[in-house]
């Protein structure tokens, strides 16, 4: 969890407006939820590891009596259950979810959010990881069709373009024909989840790492020989360009038709909203994603600059009906704005300018009010500065913040006598 100072405040709230304006401009609108919700929904099994990451809030009242009471053995495990009846949200999704079963009746049909918001994971701090952090989330609900995962990706690309990260790309698979996958090989339904733990290691152990994984892991062995073959087989890894052809070539064969359909819509879709020549598709059969709640499509976005993803999300149509009481697709695409904020140029400050007063400690306060509103109203940012003996550390400071000019302030100072002289 991290301070940050003026400087870096305002370039993520610059970064934070060009999200917005362009999620707003794809038609999703912002809701805002609590930070908190009860410690039986973000338990529910479906976030996945993230479960084991949320910090939960312990019962207002509790003394340590209480404590003590829920764990009568003093050497078994904590029932945190017994302790806990809220905790900090670990995603914006589980939330939404909550939220559209609260309010849906208040809502169109098909529902477009927006969410900005911090979240909190007990991770271990690393570059580009935080145990508090900013997820920008839009989701749709209320659409079963490839258009809702095409609005998603459309959305999430043109704003990476307007923050100057031009040349992203959406890897994406669906959970459904990593399910086919698994099945045509011969892995178990009780044995899968840890053979998608190590599918999903495929790029940084490669084939062998992940053979040897399934391998310890005592998976059928069967299943990893045929998992092996088909890593093995004469063709490339680089899945281009997205289309049928290419979906079906990277699948075993029999791939079920209404997947490979579902997921050349989404092309189709994404190609004649984007008018380019090439779709910014590129499927990955190993594609995996982690959270337990996805059912069907899931995503990354990816983007030449870096080796890592800059965001991902995917459809949850089984989520909703938790909370509801009948389902209701639903999907959404989640920007990593802790890792791209990183990567956005800096900017200059969008107002006209910005300017520092530095004022001799004579100069009467009434003086100093009046002209730094004059210049207020006509659209500047100001700030007064008493003069100092290192008059260049302060000037190099408003700069470090933003500031573009300064005019020095004597008495009986008008907008017209100001001398304003840029900052460089």
């Amino acid at each position: 969890m991290r301070d940050f100072l003026p400087a870096d405040k305002a370039r993520r709230e610059r970064v934070l407006a060009i999200i917005r304006e362009r999620y707003r401009a794809h038609g999703f609108d912002e809701i805002e939820t609590p930070v908190m919700e009860e410690h039986a929904r973000l338990h529910a099994g479906i976030g996945g590891d993230n479960e084991k990451l949320a910090y939960n809030v312990l019962k207002r009242g509790l003394d340590a009596a209480a404590v003590r009471a829920a764990a009568d053995d003093p050497d078994a495990p904590v029932d945190v259950a017994a302790l806990t009846d809220l905790g900090l949200r670990y995603d914006l999704t589980v939330p939404l979810a909550r939220f559209y079963a609260s309010h849906r009746g208040a809502l169109p049909t098909v529902f477009r959010a927006i969410q900005i918001a911090p979240v909190w994971r007990a991770e271990r701090p690393q570059k580009g990881r935080y145990r508090q952090f900013v997820q920008c989330d839009i989701d749709i609900i209320g659409d079963a069709s490839a258009r809702a995962e095409a609005e998603l990706v459309v959305a999430t690309l043109d704003t990476l373009d307007a923050l100057g990260l031009d040349g992203g790309t959406v890897r994406i698979n669906d959970r459904r024909a990593l399910d086919f996958m698994l099945d045509s090989f011969g892995f178990r339904a009780d044995e899968r989840p840890g053979v998608l733990i190590t599918i999903d290691k495929l790029d940084k152990i490669g084939p062998d790492g992940v053979v040897s994984e399934l391998t310890e892991r005592a998976a059928t062995p069967s299943a990893v020989d045929a998992f092996r073959a088909f890593l093995l087989r004469p063709q490339t890894l680089e899945y281009r360009p997205y289309g049928e052809g290419q979906i079906r070539k990277a699948l075993p064969d029999g791939a079920p038709a209404d997947i490979v359909a579902h997921l050349v819509g989404i092309g189709e879709a994404v190609t004649a909203a984007t008018g380019s020549a090439e779709v910014p598709l590129v499927f990955d059969p190993f594609l995996v994603r982690g959270m337990g709640y996805y059912t069907g499509t899931i995503f990354e976005l990816a983007h030449p600059s870096v080796d890592y993803s800059l965001g991902g999300g995917g459809r949850y149509d089984g989520m909703v009906g938790r909370f509801l009481g009948q389902d209701a697709p639903a999907v959404g695409f989640s920007i990593g704005f802790e890792r791209i904020v990183d990567l956005v140029e800096e900017q200059a400050d969008a107002a006209s300018s910005a300017v520092v007063l530095v004022h001799d400690r004579d100069v009467p306060a009434a003086e100093l009010l009046a002209l730094k509103a004059t210049l207020v109203a006509e659209g500047s940012r100001v700030r007064l500065e008493h003069r100092t003996k290192n008059l260049k550390g302060l000037l190099e400071r408003a700069a470090a913040d933003g500031y573009t000019a300064f005019a020095t302030v004597t008495t009986g100072a008008t907008r017209t006598s100001l001398e304003i002289k840029p900052l460089s």
